[in-house]
């Protein structure tokens, strides 16, 4: 149990911390290439690494278990993984780096509940409570875009709704990929999905692009495939470890890492004219730490109760 613990924390903090540099590689991609031909680009070097890792470690066979079912389900969490990669990069047009990660914390909620439906998972007390501070948090960080009456905040709205579709379209494919869990490996799951998706995109996809990116385009692009990589593999390995409603909470630390290197790209001056850092005021400072605090409080007080009970039991 201790193990499984510290496994799905570690593959989760990858994952989250992946999450929370990618926007800033996305905001410069935008310069060279569009979302959809860049989303085709990234699952085609995913897709050749994940078919080399699975092939030499004889791992396809799980494929021929699968029933008409279990394909049908895989093929719509690869839609929808397809959405939510396209739609967060076309946000950007309206967001920044920050807004943008900040404006996905819904999904957290999306996968949390979800579990509870789907998966009949359960929340202890304390642990709805930490949710409600968590959802106070998040409230407190979207304060400097809730007046509707600004011209700017109408562009932001615009972003928030592309956003919302995309947190939307990545629940589903968790809560998917969740249930095929026993079936397949997280990282047959992605391949497929990977796959799929690169046939998808290929008619609509723009390879003149290639013929004309700069040397550090390629660099900028490299990174975005490798962050999914990691990022979607770490995620799905969380998943094997952690129920969703544990694994949700950690997403909600994504907006703070990609608040916090947006600043610190701004501060250290790298692409000034791309990337800006997104002014906190004290409402937004103080929701950072109810966010924080909340994902603590949702992972650790209830591993903590178990070991004051125990402890108690013991003396008894």
């Amino acid at each position: 149990m201790v193990l499984n613990f510290r496994l799905g924390l570690f593959f989760i903090s990858i994952a989250v911390l992946s999450w929370g540099v990618l926007p800033i590689a996305l905001k410069l991609s935008a310069n060279f290439i569009d979302p959809v031909t860049l989303t085709w680009f990234r699952f085609l070097v995913a897709l050749i690494v994940s078919l080399a890792i699975q092939f030499f470690g004889n791992k396809l066979s799980q494929f021929l278990k699968l029933t008409k079912c279990d394909w049908f389900k895989l093929s719509i969490a690869a839609v929808f993984s397809i959405f939510n990669y396209v739609s967060f990069v076309y946000c950007l047009d309206y967001l920044s780096p920050g807004q943008a990660q900040l404006n996905f914390q819904t999904a957290p909620f999306f996968l949390a509940f979800g579990g509870l439906l789907f998966f009949k998972e359960k929340l202890r007390p304390i642990q709805m409570m930490c949710f409600a501070t968590l959802a106070l948090g998040m409230m407190l960080f979207f304060n400097p875009y809730l007046d509707l009456s600004s011209s700017k905040n109408a562009d932001i709205w615009l972003g928030i709704l592309i956003v919302q579709f995309s947190a939307l379209s990545w629940t589903t494919y968790a809560l998917i990929q969740k249930s095929l869990i026993n079936k397949l490996s997280p990282n047959n799951i992605l391949l497929f999905i990977y796959g799929f998706g690169l046939f998808a995109m290929l008619p609509f996809s723009n390879f003149e692009y290639f013929e004309v990116m700069k040397i550090n385009d390629w660099w900028v692009a490299l990174f975005c495939a490798v962050n999914t990589l990691v990022a979607y593999g770490c995620f799905a390995q969380s998943m094997k470890y952690w129920p969703t409603s544990q694994v949700g909470p950690m997403v909600a630390l994504t907006p703070v890492l990609s608040l916090s290197s947006t600043a610190l790209v701004a501060y250290l001056g790298w692409w000034p004219d791309q990337i800006t850092s997104t002014s906190l005021g004290m409402m937004s400072i103080i929701g950072i730490v109810f966010v924080i605090s909340s994902v603590f409080g949702i992972q650790a007080l209830p591993r903590l109760i178990d070991k004051r009970k125990y402890k108690k039991a013991l003396m008894s």
